[in-house]
Protein backbone atom coordinates (compact mmCIF):
# COMPACT_ATOMS: atom_id res chain seq x y z
CA UNK A 1 0.00 0.00 0.00
CA UNK A 2 3.04 2.50 0.91
CA UNK A 3 4.55 1.73 -2.49
CA UNK A 4 0.94 1.93 -4.20
CA UNK A 5 0.47 5.49 -2.49
CA UNK A 6 4.23 6.80 -3.82
CA UNK A 7 3.86 6.14 -7.36
CA UNK A 8 0.11 7.33 -7.65
CA UNK A 9 1.26 10.36 -6.10
CA UNK A 10 4.12 11.22 -8.64
CA UNK A 11 1.41 10.56 -11.38
CA UNK A 12 -1.24 12.70 -10.18
CA UNK A 13 1.31 15.83 -9.68
CA UNK A 14 2.40 15.19 -13.18
CA UNK A 15 -0.96 14.38 -14.36
CA UNK A 16 -2.30 17.54 -13.14
CA UNK A 17 0.79 19.76 -14.76
CA UNK A 18 -0.27 18.25 -18.08
CA UNK A 19 -3.73 17.87 -18.57
CA UNK A 20 -4.84 20.08 -15.45
CA UNK A 21 -7.91 18.08 -14.55
CA UNK A 22 -10.71 19.16 -12.13
CA UNK A 23 -9.88 17.48 -8.51
CA UNK A 24 -13.44 15.58 -7.42
CA UNK A 25 -13.70 15.52 -3.61
CA UNK A 26 -15.68 12.83 -2.73
CA UNK A 27 -15.07 8.89 -1.46
CA UNK A 28 -14.18 7.77 -5.44
CA UNK A 29 -10.98 9.49 -5.89
CA UNK A 30 -8.98 8.44 -8.79
CA UNK A 31 -6.45 6.99 -6.27
CA UNK A 32 -9.28 4.95 -4.47
CA UNK A 33 -10.71 3.86 -7.47
CA UNK A 34 -7.66 2.18 -9.25
CA UNK A 35 -7.02 0.48 -6.08
CA UNK A 36 -10.21 -1.10 -5.69
CA UNK A 37 -10.08 -1.92 -9.37
CA UNK A 38 -6.75 -4.03 -8.42
CA UNK A 39 -8.28 -5.34 -5.61
CA UNK A 40 -11.18 -6.35 -7.74
CA UNK A 41 -9.18 -8.02 -10.17
CA UNK A 42 -7.33 -10.30 -7.07
CA UNK A 43 -10.80 -11.72 -6.07
CA UNK A 44 -12.06 -15.31 -7.65
CA UNK A 45 -15.72 -13.37 -8.64
CA UNK A 46 -14.04 -10.14 -9.61
CA UNK A 47 -17.31 -7.72 -9.66
CA UNK A 48 -18.12 -4.37 -8.86
CA UNK A 49 -19.59 -5.57 -5.65
CA UNK A 50 -16.40 -6.94 -4.41
CA UNK A 51 -14.55 -3.40 -4.83
CA UNK A 52 -17.58 -2.06 -2.91
CA UNK A 53 -17.25 -4.30 0.12
CA UNK A 54 -13.94 -4.11 0.21
CA UNK A 55 -13.91 -0.21 0.58
CA UNK A 56 -16.43 -0.44 3.19
CA UNK A 57 -14.73 -3.24 4.94
CA UNK A 58 -11.54 -0.52 5.25
CA UNK A 59 -9.07 -1.84 2.87
CA UNK A 60 -8.22 1.95 0.92
CA UNK A 61 -8.92 4.22 4.39
CA UNK A 62 -5.42 5.44 3.51
CA UNK A 63 -6.39 6.42 0.44
CA UNK A 64 -9.22 8.43 1.19
CA UNK A 65 -9.76 11.72 0.75
CA UNK A 66 -10.80 14.00 4.21
CA UNK A 67 -14.50 14.85 2.95
CA UNK A 68 -17.65 14.72 5.28
CA UNK A 69 -18.86 11.35 3.98
CA UNK A 70 -15.65 9.61 4.82
CA UNK A 71 -15.26 10.98 8.01
CA UNK A 72 -19.17 10.01 9.26
CA UNK A 73 -18.15 6.51 7.36
CA UNK A 74 -21.63 7.12 4.98
CA UNK A 75 -20.35 4.29 2.38
CA UNK A 76 -23.22 3.39 0.28
CA UNK A 77 -23.29 -0.98 -0.81
CA UNK A 78 -24.68 -0.01 -3.96
CA UNK A 79 -22.48 -0.23 -7.04
CA UNK A 80 -23.41 3.09 -8.61
CA UNK A 81 -21.08 5.84 -7.74
CA UNK A 82 -17.78 3.28 -7.83
CA UNK A 83 -19.40 1.84 -11.72
CA UNK A 84 -19.70 5.87 -12.71
CA UNK A 85 -16.04 7.04 -10.61
CA UNK A 86 -14.41 4.03 -13.25
CA UNK A 87 -15.95 5.43 -16.43
CA UNK A 88 -14.04 8.83 -15.43
CA UNK A 89 -10.86 7.23 -14.62
CA UNK A 90 -8.77 8.69 -17.24
CA UNK A 91 -6.92 5.95 -18.74
CA UNK A 92 -3.60 7.78 -18.73
CA UNK A 93 -3.41 7.93 -15.60
CA UNK A 94 -4.25 4.21 -15.51
CA UNK A 95 -0.68 3.56 -17.87
CA UNK A 96 1.34 5.81 -15.63
CA UNK A 97 0.18 3.88 -12.54
CA UNK A 98 1.16 1.00 -14.71
CA UNK A 99 4.86 2.25 -15.67
CA UNK A 100 5.81 3.43 -12.05
CA UNK A 101 4.26 0.33 -9.91
CA UNK A 102 6.36 -1.97 -12.18
CA UNK A 103 9.52 0.06 -12.34
CA UNK A 104 9.02 0.51 -8.58
CA UNK A 105 9.15 -3.51 -8.01
CA UNK A 106 11.65 -4.18 -10.47
CA UNK A 107 14.26 -1.83 -8.37
CA UNK A 108 12.97 -4.31 -4.99
CA UNK A 109 13.58 -7.00 -6.51
CA UNK A 110 16.81 -6.58 -8.75
CA UNK A 111 18.15 -3.32 -7.58
CA UNK A 112 21.59 -3.85 -8.96
CA UNK A 113 20.67 -3.26 -12.50
CA UNK A 114 22.27 -5.10 -15.53
CA UNK A 115 20.90 -6.29 -18.76
CA UNK A 116 17.12 -8.47 -18.18
CA UNK A 117 15.68 -10.92 -20.13
CA UNK A 118 12.41 -10.19 -21.78
CA UNK A 119 10.17 -13.52 -23.04
CA UNK A 120 7.96 -12.35 -25.74
CA UNK A 121 4.80 -13.66 -26.55
CA UNK A 122 1.88 -12.63 -28.10
CA UNK A 123 -2.14 -14.12 -27.23
CA UNK A 124 -6.11 -13.17 -27.88
CA UNK A 125 -8.73 -11.73 -25.28
CA UNK A 126 -12.26 -11.99 -26.06
CA UNK A 127 -14.38 -8.87 -25.21
CA UNK A 128 -18.08 -7.96 -24.81
CA UNK A 129 -20.10 -8.25 -27.91
CA UNK A 130 -21.49 -4.39 -27.78
CA UNK A 131 -21.59 -2.32 -30.94
CA UNK A 132 -18.96 0.19 -30.53
CA UNK A 133 -16.21 -2.85 -29.59
CA UNK A 134 -17.38 -5.04 -32.41
CA UNK A 135 -16.48 -2.39 -34.66
CA UNK A 136 -12.93 -1.92 -33.10
CA UNK A 137 -12.13 -5.22 -32.83
CA UNK A 138 -14.15 -6.87 -35.35
CA UNK A 139 -15.31 -10.58 -34.33
CA UNK A 140 -13.51 -13.65 -36.57
CA UNK A 141 -15.29 -14.62 -39.61
CA UNK A 142 -15.64 -17.03 -42.94
CA UNK A 143 -17.29 -17.78 -45.73
CA UNK A 144 -20.48 -18.71 -43.76
CA UNK A 145 -20.67 -16.93 -40.57
CA UNK A 146 -19.55 -14.32 -38.45
CA UNK A 147 -18.74 -14.92 -35.19
CA UNK A 148 -20.36 -13.01 -32.46
CA UNK A 149 -16.84 -12.23 -29.89
CA UNK A 150 -15.04 -9.38 -30.17
CA UNK A 151 -11.21 -10.27 -30.67
CA UNK A 152 -8.71 -8.87 -29.75
CA UNK A 153 -4.82 -9.44 -29.89
CA UNK A 154 -2.36 -8.54 -27.55
CA UNK A 155 1.40 -8.66 -27.11
CA UNK A 156 3.25 -8.40 -23.82
CA UNK A 157 7.45 -8.74 -22.21
CA UNK A 158 7.47 -10.67 -19.45
CA UNK A 159 10.78 -10.46 -17.42
CA UNK A 160 12.65 -13.64 -17.63
CA UNK A 161 13.75 -14.32 -14.02
CA UNK A 162 10.60 -12.79 -12.01
CA UNK A 163 7.77 -13.13 -14.41
CA UNK A 164 6.96 -9.35 -14.12
CA UNK A 165 5.28 -8.33 -17.15
CA UNK A 166 5.94 -4.74 -18.92
CA UNK A 167 2.91 -2.42 -20.05
CA UNK A 168 1.86 -4.42 -22.81
CA UNK A 169 0.38 -3.38 -27.09
CA UNK A 170 -3.03 -4.28 -28.78
CA UNK A 171 -4.77 -4.27 -31.54
CA UNK A 172 -7.82 -5.92 -33.60
CA UNK A 173 -7.15 -9.48 -34.53
CA UNK A 174 -9.67 -9.28 -37.74
CA UNK A 175 -10.94 -6.83 -39.54
CA UNK A 176 -9.33 -4.14 -42.17
CA UNK A 177 -7.01 -2.91 -39.63
CA UNK A 178 -5.79 -5.95 -38.02
CA UNK A 179 -2.02 -5.63 -36.45
CA UNK A 180 0.05 -9.38 -36.28
CA UNK A 181 2.18 -9.93 -33.52
CA UNK A 182 5.07 -8.66 -35.01
CA UNK A 183 4.04 -5.34 -35.09
CA UNK A 184 2.82 -5.13 -31.62
CA UNK A 185 6.38 -6.51 -30.99
CA UNK A 186 8.28 -3.68 -31.75
CA UNK A 187 5.92 -1.19 -30.49
CA UNK A 188 6.55 -3.05 -27.18
CA UNK A 189 10.46 -2.90 -27.76
CA UNK A 190 10.47 0.70 -27.16
CA UNK A 191 10.04 0.72 -23.45
CA UNK A 192 12.80 -1.63 -22.98
CA UNK A 193 16.13 -0.66 -21.73
CA UNK A 194 19.11 -0.83 -24.44
CA UNK A 195 21.32 -4.11 -23.66
CA UNK A 196 17.94 -5.99 -22.59
CA UNK A 197 17.93 -9.63 -24.17
CA UNK A 198 14.69 -10.20 -26.14
CA UNK A 199 13.60 -13.72 -26.20
CA UNK A 200 10.63 -15.39 -28.96
CA UNK A 201 9.73 -18.39 -30.50
CA UNK A 202 9.80 -19.26 -34.04
CA UNK A 203 6.58 -17.06 -34.87
CA UNK A 204 8.59 -13.45 -33.63
CA UNK A 205 11.78 -16.10 -35.79
CA UNK A 206 12.00 -12.98 -38.81
CA UNK A 207 14.19 -10.44 -40.38
CA UNK A 208 12.08 -7.42 -39.26
CA UNK A 209 11.54 -8.61 -35.46
CA UNK A 210 15.69 -8.74 -35.29
CA UNK A 211 16.23 -6.16 -36.92
CA UNK A 212 14.04 -3.64 -34.89
CA UNK A 213 15.57 -5.14 -32.28
CA UNK A 214 19.34 -4.77 -33.03
CA UNK A 215 18.14 -1.16 -34.18
CA UNK A 216 16.96 -0.34 -30.26
CA UNK A 217 20.70 -1.98 -29.30
CA UNK A 218 18.75 -4.82 -27.73
CA UNK A 219 20.22 -8.72 -27.92
CA UNK A 220 18.29 -11.56 -29.32
CA UNK A 221 17.77 -15.59 -28.92
CA UNK A 222 15.07 -16.19 -31.67
CA UNK A 223 14.01 -19.57 -32.76
CA UNK A 224 14.19 -19.82 -36.69
CA UNK A 225 12.04 -22.24 -39.21
CA UNK A 226 14.24 -25.25 -40.35
CA UNK A 227 13.57 -23.58 -43.78
CA UNK A 228 15.06 -20.03 -42.84
CA UNK A 229 17.95 -21.28 -40.86
CA UNK A 230 18.84 -23.36 -43.64
CA UNK A 231 18.40 -20.20 -46.20
CA UNK A 232 20.70 -18.26 -43.86
CA UNK A 233 22.85 -20.95 -43.23
CA UNK A 234 23.63 -21.33 -46.86
CA UNK A 235 22.58 -25.37 -47.08
CA UNK A 236 21.06 -27.92 -45.12
CA UNK A 237 22.09 -28.45 -41.21
CA UNK A 238 23.17 -32.03 -41.11
CA UNK A 239 25.42 -31.95 -37.34
CA UNK A 240 24.79 -30.18 -34.17
CA UNK A 241 27.09 -27.03 -33.44
CA UNK A 242 27.10 -23.24 -34.02
CA UNK A 243 28.50 -20.80 -36.58
CA UNK A 244 28.45 -17.32 -37.74
CA UNK A 245 25.93 -16.23 -39.81
CA UNK A 246 25.37 -12.95 -41.84
CA UNK A 247 21.43 -12.80 -41.94
CA UNK A 248 20.23 -11.13 -45.06
CA UNK A 249 16.13 -10.19 -45.15
CA UNK A 250 14.04 -11.86 -48.07
CA UNK A 251 11.86 -10.16 -49.90
CA UNK A 252 8.98 -12.03 -47.19
CA UNK A 253 10.92 -10.26 -44.39
CA UNK A 254 9.06 -7.17 -44.32
CA UNK A 255 11.85 -4.70 -46.11
CA UNK A 256 9.38 -2.36 -47.22
CA UNK A 257 6.99 -1.87 -43.94
CA UNK A 258 10.52 -1.75 -41.66
CA UNK A 259 12.07 1.43 -43.79
CA UNK A 260 14.84 -1.01 -43.93
CA UNK A 261 17.97 -0.01 -46.45
CA UNK A 262 19.15 -2.31 -49.41
CA UNK A 263 22.12 -3.57 -47.92
CA UNK A 264 20.43 -4.57 -44.11
CA UNK A 265 22.12 -7.55 -42.69
CA UNK A 266 22.83 -8.54 -38.65
CA UNK A 267 25.63 -10.29 -38.04
CA UNK A 268 25.38 -13.26 -35.05
CA UNK A 269 25.51 -17.17 -34.77
CA UNK A 270 23.16 -20.07 -35.48
CA UNK A 271 23.03 -22.73 -32.80
CA UNK A 272 21.47 -25.79 -34.15
CA UNK A 273 21.03 -28.67 -31.57
CA UNK A 274 18.60 -31.62 -31.25
CA UNK A 275 15.72 -31.66 -28.60
CA UNK A 276 13.25 -34.11 -27.58
CA UNK A 277 13.37 -37.81 -26.81
CA UNK A 278 13.55 -41.04 -29.53
CA UNK A 279 11.78 -40.40 -32.21
CA UNK A 280 10.10 -37.38 -31.23
CA UNK A 281 13.53 -35.34 -31.80
CA UNK A 282 13.71 -32.66 -34.07
CA UNK A 283 15.92 -29.94 -35.17
CA UNK A 284 16.33 -26.52 -32.51
CA UNK A 285 17.93 -23.41 -34.35
CA UNK A 286 18.71 -20.25 -32.68
CA UNK A 287 19.72 -17.16 -33.77
CA UNK A 288 21.91 -14.97 -31.49
CA UNK A 289 23.58 -11.65 -31.33
CA UNK A 290 24.85 -12.77 -27.94
CA UNK A 291 28.41 -13.74 -27.20
CA UNK A 292 27.73 -16.09 -24.39
CA UNK A 293 28.71 -19.56 -24.52
CA UNK A 294 26.32 -22.05 -26.89
CA UNK A 295 24.73 -23.71 -23.03
CA UNK A 296 24.08 -20.59 -21.87
CA UNK A 297 22.45 -19.41 -25.27
CA UNK A 298 20.15 -22.28 -24.51
CA UNK A 299 19.41 -22.36 -21.34
CA UNK A 300 18.12 -18.70 -21.71
CA UNK A 301 16.12 -19.65 -25.03
CA UNK A 302 14.57 -22.61 -22.55
CA UNK A 303 12.94 -20.20 -19.82
CA UNK A 304 10.98 -19.43 -22.99
CA UNK A 305 8.38 -22.10 -22.10
CA UNK A 306 6.93 -19.51 -18.93
CA UNK A 307 5.17 -17.28 -20.66
CA UNK A 308 2.51 -19.40 -21.35
CA UNK A 309 2.57 -20.04 -17.90
CA UNK A 310 2.20 -16.33 -17.64
CA UNK A 311 -0.36 -15.93 -20.19
CA UNK A 312 -2.54 -18.66 -18.52
CA UNK A 313 -1.66 -16.94 -15.42
CA UNK A 314 -3.11 -13.45 -16.94
CA UNK A 315 -5.88 -15.48 -18.47
CA UNK A 316 -7.96 -17.29 -16.17
CA UNK A 317 -6.51 -16.55 -12.64
CA UNK A 318 -6.52 -12.28 -13.48
CA UNK A 319 -9.57 -12.75 -15.28
CA UNK A 320 -8.70 -11.35 -18.94
CA UNK A 321 -9.60 -14.14 -21.20
CA UNK A 322 -12.90 -12.08 -21.13
CA UNK A 323 -13.06 -8.44 -20.55
CA UNK A 324 -16.38 -7.28 -19.78
CA UNK A 325 -16.40 -4.13 -20.60
CA UNK A 326 -18.83 -2.45 -23.21
CA UNK A 327 -16.63 0.59 -24.44
CA UNK A 328 -12.87 0.61 -25.42
CA UNK A 329 -11.63 3.45 -22.72
CA UNK A 330 -13.21 1.11 -20.09
CA UNK A 331 -11.58 -1.95 -21.63
CA UNK A 332 -8.11 -0.19 -21.68
CA UNK A 333 -8.40 0.20 -17.98
CA UNK A 334 -9.17 -3.07 -17.23
CA UNK A 335 -6.10 -4.51 -18.98
CA UNK A 336 -3.72 -2.01 -17.37
CA UNK A 337 -4.96 -2.60 -13.92
CA UNK A 338 -5.30 -6.07 -14.73
CA UNK A 339 -1.29 -6.27 -15.55
CA UNK A 340 -0.61 -3.64 -11.96
CA UNK A 341 -2.21 -6.76 -10.11
CA UNK A 342 -0.29 -9.30 -11.64
CA UNK A 343 2.78 -7.54 -10.96
CA UNK A 344 1.96 -6.86 -7.34
CA UNK A 345 1.00 -10.87 -7.02
CA UNK A 346 4.45 -11.32 -8.77
CA UNK A 347 6.53 -9.24 -6.37
CA UNK A 348 4.99 -10.88 -3.23
CA UNK A 349 6.49 -14.63 -5.12
CA UNK A 350 9.81 -13.19 -6.29
CA UNK A 351 10.06 -12.10 -2.07
CA UNK A 352 9.32 -15.38 -1.01
CA UNK A 353 11.65 -17.14 -3.56
CA UNK A 354 14.65 -14.60 -2.38
CA UNK A 355 13.72 -15.18 0.96
CA UNK A 356 13.77 -18.96 0.66
CA UNK A 357 16.74 -19.19 -1.69
CA UNK A 358 14.47 -20.47 -4.86
CA UNK A 359 13.56 -19.66 -7.99
CA UNK A 360 10.19 -16.92 -8.13
CA UNK A 361 9.41 -19.77 -11.19
CA UNK A 362 9.61 -22.21 -8.67
CA UNK A 363 6.36 -21.00 -7.29
CA UNK A 364 2.31 -21.27 -8.16
CA UNK A 365 1.06 -18.07 -9.76
CA UNK A 366 -2.77 -19.41 -7.44
CA UNK A 367 -0.87 -20.37 -4.60
CA UNK A 368 0.68 -17.56 -4.19
CA UNK A 369 -2.57 -15.60 -4.77
CA UNK A 370 -4.83 -17.62 -2.05
CA UNK A 371 -2.01 -16.93 0.38
CA UNK A 372 -2.37 -13.40 -0.41
CA UNK A 373 -6.10 -13.07 -0.24
CA UNK A 374 -6.22 -15.20 2.69
CA UNK A 375 -3.92 -12.93 4.29
CA UNK A 376 -5.07 -9.63 3.41
CA UNK A 377 -7.56 -9.01 6.45
CA UNK A 378 -5.11 -9.74 8.80
CA UNK A 379 -2.68 -7.36 7.27
CA UNK A 380 -5.26 -4.59 7.27
CA UNK A 381 -6.42 -4.97 10.83
CA UNK A 382 -2.46 -4.58 12.16
CA UNK A 383 -1.79 -1.09 13.60
CA UNK A 384 1.51 -1.74 15.14
CA UNK A 385 4.40 -1.64 13.13
CA UNK A 386 6.12 -4.98 14.71
CA UNK A 387 3.33 -6.75 14.14
CA UNK A 388 3.03 -5.62 10.53
CA UNK A 389 6.38 -6.60 9.97
CA UNK A 390 5.91 -10.47 11.45
CA UNK A 391 2.82 -10.75 9.67
CA UNK A 392 4.39 -9.74 6.57
CA UNK A 393 6.95 -12.34 6.92
CA UNK A 394 4.32 -15.23 7.92
CA UNK A 395 2.61 -14.46 4.80
CA UNK A 396 5.77 -14.39 2.65
CA UNK A 397 6.92 -17.86 4.64
CA UNK A 398 3.36 -19.23 3.79
CA UNK A 399 4.01 -17.95 0.26
CA UNK A 400 7.17 -19.98 -0.41
CA UNK A 401 5.92 -23.23 0.48
CA UNK A 402 3.41 -23.21 -2.88
CA UNK A 403 6.28 -24.72 -5.06
CA UNK A 404 5.75 -26.32 -8.42
CA UNK A 405 6.03 -30.53 -7.96
CA UNK A 406 9.03 -31.66 -9.52
CA UNK A 407 7.94 -34.50 -12.83
CA UNK A 408 10.74 -36.84 -12.69
CA UNK A 409 8.49 -39.06 -15.26
CA UNK A 410 6.22 -38.36 -18.31
CA UNK A 411 2.69 -39.06 -17.44
CA UNK A 412 1.53 -42.69 -18.13
CA UNK A 413 -2.37 -41.44 -19.40
CA UNK A 414 -3.09 -39.19 -21.96
CA UNK A 415 -4.77 -35.41 -20.94
CA UNK A 416 -8.38 -35.76 -21.63
CA UNK A 417 -11.24 -34.03 -19.78
CA UNK A 418 -14.97 -35.35 -20.38
CA UNK A 419 -16.96 -32.93 -22.63
CA UNK A 420 -20.18 -30.89 -21.53
CA UNK A 421 -23.56 -31.80 -22.63
CA UNK A 422 -25.87 -29.23 -23.78
CA UNK A 423 -29.38 -28.55 -23.19
CA UNK A 424 -29.87 -26.09 -25.80
CA UNK A 425 -29.05 -25.79 -29.23
CA UNK A 426 -25.93 -23.10 -30.10
CA UNK A 427 -26.80 -19.98 -31.11
CA UNK A 428 -24.93 -18.91 -34.77
CA UNK A 429 -24.67 -15.48 -36.18
CA UNK A 430 -26.24 -15.36 -39.61
CA UNK A 431 -24.02 -14.94 -42.09
CA UNK A 432 -23.98 -11.22 -43.74
CA UNK A 433 -24.63 -12.40 -47.05
CA UNK A 434 -27.62 -14.36 -46.18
Amino acid sequence: MGLYEQCLTGVIEYLQKQMQPKARRGIFTAPVVIWLMIRQRLQPRRTLAVGVESLIAGEADRLLSPCKRTRQRRFSHRTGGYSHARQRLPKLLCRQVLIELTTRLREILKPEGGPRAYILDGSSLELEASPGLCRLYPPAENQRVRGHWPVLRLVVLHEAETGLAETPHWGPMYGANAVSEQQLAEQAMLGLEPGSILIGDRNFGIFSVAWAARQRNLEVIIRMQNERAYKVAGGPIAREGEQAVCWKPSRFDGRSRGGMPPEASISGRLISVRIGRGKSQQWLHVFTTLELPQQEVLALYGKRWNIETDLRSLKRTVGLNHIAARNESMMEKEVLTAMAAYNLVRAVMALAAYRHQLSPRQLSFTFVLNVVNARWPRLQATTDVETYRHEVHDMIDAAAQGIHPKRRKRRNFPRAVWGHGFHFPLRKAKSPNA
